[in-house]
């Protein structure tokens, strides 16, 4: 069974992969977000060209193979396209064995417990607490993530003293029970980021996600060493040799791959296999309601050293418009702060025959 033909239906935000082979077997899977339409050119460009002839069954080294085909491109663009690979071969692998993905890795379907994680900075302290407490009251959440610090902030807060305020805010309105993260998205120095994750332990936060600028793993471990915090990273990482310095390192207590930024679930667990010789939890990345999420929630599963939860973006329409109207049905259902991993082959998720019709069509193929 062989890769005949490989499609991209995309737009700035989101860009899903089509596999189809001989057979006339299907899988799908996706890009990663964020200039997909960009990387679907480099998609048809760098990776098609590897794939098109190749078993669709036997891809582990095909995986290994296009990052050594494609030495000189070792950044990002390159594994946000081999994920739309990775993730619809997967999906066709789980078709044809009429099973789930987690089943295939290791995993059973079924409940699997969420936090609530916010997105924004521009929302003030009292506002973020309301909108928290009443997701723990409507859909059960007993765990939520919100923001400190700016993006890559040097230090500068979103507003002078925003931190300082919704850090007590927000924990003390949550209450017993709940667990409380924090991400800072690069925004700290060490000595800063272990002032702010000394005020965090005092007030019953259990996650400092990025601390310090993610490409420094020296200050990242410099942090770890001095908190008792779990302080966790690595959703921007999508090199190996770099995940090894991580691990080797232990800079971080909590690894936080993300499937789409790594070039797939094939990579991830590479990584998450790391990290559990080594001792250390994987609490994915998944920062969207898109395939990321559903591809991660059979991932955890699987894992022998899976974290507590699955991360689960509370924005909607007002944050992410872009991710509205991508799926048939709601596979992102909360009940009692859990969402329920498919039991359906594949991913057990169908792309919305409207989207696709709006999105941007390109096709690569052995005829062409």
């Amino acid at each position: 069974m062989i890769i005949t033909r490989l499609e991209t239906f995309s737009n700035r935000w989101v860009g899903f992969v089509k596999v189809t082979t001989d057979t006339g077997d299907e899988g799908w899977g996706q890009m990663s977000t964020y200039n997909a339409d960009i990387t679907a050119g480099v998609f048809h460009r760098q990776i098609a060209p590897h794939a098109l002839g190749h078993d669709a069954r036997d891809f582990a080294p095909l995986i290994d193979l296009i990052p050594l085909r494609e030495h000189k491109f070792p950044g990002s663009y390159l594994r946000r396209a081999m994920a739309g690979l990775d993730t619809a071969l997967w999906d066709l692998a789980g078709k044809l064995e009429g099973k789930p993905v987690t089943v295939l890795i290791g995993g059973t379907p079924g409940p699997l417990r969420a936090y609530a994680s916010s997105m924004k900075r521009q929302i003030g302290p009292r506002d973020e607490a309301d909108r928290l407490c009443r997701l723990r009251d409507e859909k059960g959440f007993d765990a939520f993530k919100f923001r400190v610090g700016a993006e890559c902030g040097r230090d500068v807060d979103e507003w002078p003293g925003r931190t300082e305020e919704i850090v007590p805010v927000v924990s003390r309105a949550l209450g017993d029970g709940v667990a409380r993260l924090v991400d800072a998205n690069s925004g700290f120095s060490p000595a800063r980021a272990i002032e702010v994750g000394s005020m965090l332990e005092g007030e019953g936060v259990s996650h400092f996600e990025e601390p310090c600028p993610y490409w420094e793993i020296d200050e990242t471990r410099e942090v770890t060493r001095a908190l008792a915090i779990d302080v966790t990273g690595g959703e921007q990482d999508c090199d190996l040799a770099q995940w090894r310095r991580i691990i080797d390192t232990r800079a971080v207590d909590i690894v936080q791959p993300d499937i789409m930024y790594m070039g797939g679930l094939t990579r991830t667990l590479d990584v998450a296999g790391m990290a559990a010789s080594a001792g250390l939890p994987c609490t994915p990345h998944c920062a969207n309601l898109t395939l990321v999420t559903v591809c991660t929630m059979h991932l955890l599963p699987a894992l022998a050293n899976a974290g507590k939860y699955l991360e689960f973006s509370i924005e909607g329409a007002d944050y992410y418009p872009w991710q509205q109207g991508l799926f048939v049905g709601d596979p992102f259902r909360i009940e009692d702060g859990r969402v329920t991993v498919p039991d359906t082959p594949g991913w057990g998720v169908d792309i919305h025959p409207d989207w696709l019709q709006r999105a941007d069509y390109q096709e690569s193929s052995l005829e062409s």
